[in-house]
């Protein structure tokens, strides 16, 4: 009973940290210095949470996203079954993706860490993109309604738009803690490490666009 208890608990341990994280980050991305098997295990489900939410936010923002109307085979609950399907399978995309192109960077810069280590903290790095999809998404689509996903619709200005770019911005905030605070770095090494990710992230983007991926 002991035996199965532990695992249970340390289960709903990381579920506290994925919203401590918002809050107090830094005891967060200390906790994933373990990265013995048992520990990683236990917190692999709020971390596909976190990924799964940010993922559906972020194809919310898309241009894809803001035509989906213009087809008329989509109603409100098609777009639902989208969003939370190809969403959740984009961010856990990403989450693997994004989570080599990170480790590579951190070895570049000396990192002698694991890539499973380099994905956990990607992944609660995505929490501020995950409040989104509770905190600003539905006030946008309150206020905008079915023009947020139609050509041509009703214009309410790039204010609205804009606001998600605070959840970006947050997230790489809280990348550049997580990869200082897992490795011991500076803050210039660590900014480094997740610069070098994302200027690699953003060539391969751009490849794939070009070779018409």
């Amino acid at each position: 009973m002991v035996a199965n208890a532990r695992p249970a608990t340390d289960e709903r341990a990381w579920l506290v940290r994925a919203l401590l994280v918002l809050q107090s980050p830094r005891p967060v991305f200390a906790a994933l210095r373990d990265d013995s098997d048992e520990v990683a295990k236990a917190r692999s489900e709020p971390i596909l949470a976190l990924v799964w939410l940010a993922g559906i936010a972020c194809v919310l923002a898309t241009p894809v996203a803001g035509r989906l109307l213009d087809d008329y085979e989509f109603d409100g609950l098609l777009i639902a079954v989208w969003a939370f399907l190809g969403g959740g399978l984009f961010g856990v995309a990403v989450y693997f993706a994004g989570g080599g192109v990170l480790q590579l960077a951190a070895r570049a810069l000396g990192t002698l860490g694991s890539y499973r280590r380099a994905r956990h903290v990607l992944g609660f790095a995505a929490a501020p993109l995950a409040l989104s999809l509770v905190l600003y998404w539905p006030i946008r689509i309150a206020i905008q309604g079915s023009d947020m996903f139609r050509t041509g619709g009703t214009d309410t200005g790039h204010v609205l738009a804009d606001l998600f770019y605070v959840f970006v911005a947050w997230t790489l905030v809280l990348l550049v803690l997580g990869v200082r605070t897992v490795h011991g770095w500076t803050w210039a090494r660590a900014t480094a490490t997740v610069g070098l990710a994302a200027v690699a992230g953003a060539i391969v983007l751009e490849l794939g666009t070009l070779l018409g991926f």
